[in-house]
């Protein structure tokens, strides 16, 4: 029987993400270096998956591998998307808004090649890593409010969340594929 405290751990492995007032440049610098390295770590994940382990969940009801690489490369291109809008339009307050859990039941999303999602996530880290680097201190405090999760992100706290959003999914995989035990 599943406690609702493993529950939990399985929901948010690294914990669910908050929004920080304080992020120093050495940190933020760790976090674009986190986004970085992340195809690299999903495509050590990927290696010799069968059929049966993209079917694999991390928890009842939950997406399963193959929709979960397939997810990560979508919301990589809507973080990038959503930084390229605000640094741009003045007039972009509020992030732009997706149904996740739909685009997940999308056609490509259930079935498309997950090496397919692996090289567009590589290529769409690699632009989302070099604009982040290049971001000055204006444009980094540039925010916009999530109405999903009821407050404002500035683009340091759009990095954090990139960063542990990519970090939150690869646990999950791990999870699905019992290569990460859940207390």
């Amino acid at each position: 029987m599943t406690t609702a405290t493993q529950l939990e751990k399985r929901k948010y492995p690294i914990g669910p993400f908050a929004p920080r007032q304080d992020i120093t440049k050495s940190q933020l610098a760790e976090m674009i270096d986190t986004i970085a390295s992340a195809p690299t770590a999903y495509e050590k994940i990927a290696q010799g998956l069968s059929e049966n382990d993209l079917k694999k969940t991390y928890r009842d009801g939950s997406w399963n591998v193959q929709q979960l690489f397939n997810h990560v490369a979508d919301m990589q291109l809507l973080h990038f998307y959503r930084m390229k809008r605000a640094l741009t339009e003045t007039d972009y307050k509020d992030v732009a808004l997706v149904d996740i859990n739909g685009w997940t039941a999308t056609p490509d999303g259930l079935s498309s090649p997950i090496a397919d999602s692996l090289e567009m996530f590589r290529g769409i880290v690699k632009r989302h890593v070099h604009l982040m680097r290049s971001l000055n201190d204006q444009q980094l405090d540039i925010s916009q409010f999530h109405s999903v999760r009821g407050y404002s992100l500035d683009q340091k706290n759009a990095i954090a969340m990139s960063a542990w959003h990519v970090k939150h999914h690869l646990e999950h995989l791990k999870i699905a594929l019992g290569l990460r035990a859940v207390d």
